[in-house]
């Protein structure tokens, strides 16, 4: 191998390590949502607005020491895209409370597969029977963590499924939203007009807190926070199948870890079938999206 060779081959690997580190700090920031509550009582609200503030203040902070300027062009683009990912990531958190760590994961990760949905409907080029068939086979892995050996649903898991539809579109406001602005004034905006957006609706659940609440959500929204910006970085230097895919890990990640971890009851064998199916139908789609 030559030595532009090598050292091409070192970068797309720190790439494949940053985004597979970005999937565990996701996971991490849940888990710490977890074994908080143990010691304390917040509610999921605190935990999006700590998140939130914290990332505002780092995107603050990078603008200043980089001399960077806003420029913001669509409002409307940046307003979708706030309060949608803000929606994603409080349903998110919501679901980590209230049901399985594994689940509330795996849940949460199907919004590849309403991205697909979605644009299937409303962008003409890009029906694609394929597609539509492989939405089909995850929809039945959904079920299959939602209902996995009973005739009715497990309500608490219709938080984490509803994450995933408006991490959906936040992904497509995203995506729209890059045509018109740098990432700096996209994540100044989601994160500050996020961080209002929940004190204002949540301000019964926001307080002064105690070293020991300090702790838990500086540790959750730091590992959120960098967790973000470990896939930014990562996205960098490896291609988008493969970055999906790698994010993708976090399905069977929250799988493997959540018994071991925060004493979560193991999936059982359908719950580990509608895991599987999910996360092939992830790795499916980003294959069928580069090679068309």
């Amino acid at each position: 191998m030559s030595t532009d060779g090598g050292r091409l081959f070192s970068v797309q690997v720190g790439g494949w390590l940053a985004v597979f580190c970005s999937a565990f700090c996701f996971y991490l920031a849940t888990a710490i949502i977890r074994w908080a509550e143990s010691y304390v009582v917040i509610e999921a609200p605190y935990f999006v607005f700590a998140r939130f503030f914290m990332g505002f203040c780092v995107v603050c902070l990078t603008m200043l020491l980089s001399r960077r300027r806003l420029h913001p062009r669509r409002y409307d683009l940046l307003l979708i895209r706030t309060i949608s990912n803000t929606v994603a990531v409080f349903c998110f958190y919501k679901a980590v409370q209230v049901g399985s760590l594994a689940e509330a994961n795996i849940l949460n990760m199907t919004y590849p597969l309403f991205v697909a949905l979605i644009a299937w409907f409303f962008i003409k080029e890009q029906r694609d029977g394929f597609v539509l068939l492989i939405v089909g086979v995850a929809f039945v892995g959904i079920w299959l963590i939602l209902s996995p050996a009973e005739i009715g649903i497990k309500w608490e898991n219709i938080w984490g499924l509803c994450s995933g539809i408006s991490a959906s579109l936040a992904m497509i406001s995203l995506n729209l939203s890059r045509r018109y602005h740098d990432s700096h004034t996209i994540l100044f905006f989601m994160f500050g007009l996020g961080a209002l957006l929940v004190f204002v609706l949540f301000r019964e659940s926001i307080f002064w807190p105690n070293r020991q609440e300090l702790f838990f959500l500086f540790s959750c929204s730091a590992a959120g926070v960098l967790g973000q910006y470990l896939l930014t970085y990562g996205f960098l230097f490896v291609t988008a199948v493969e970055g999906s895919i790698i994010s993708s890990s976090r399905i069977l990640m929250a799988a493997l870890l959540g018994p071991l971890l925060v004493g979560d009851p193991a999936l059982t064998l359908t719950g580990w079938c509608g895991a599987l199916l999910i996360f092939a139908a992830n790795s499916a789609l980003a294959y069928r999206k580069a090679h068309t």
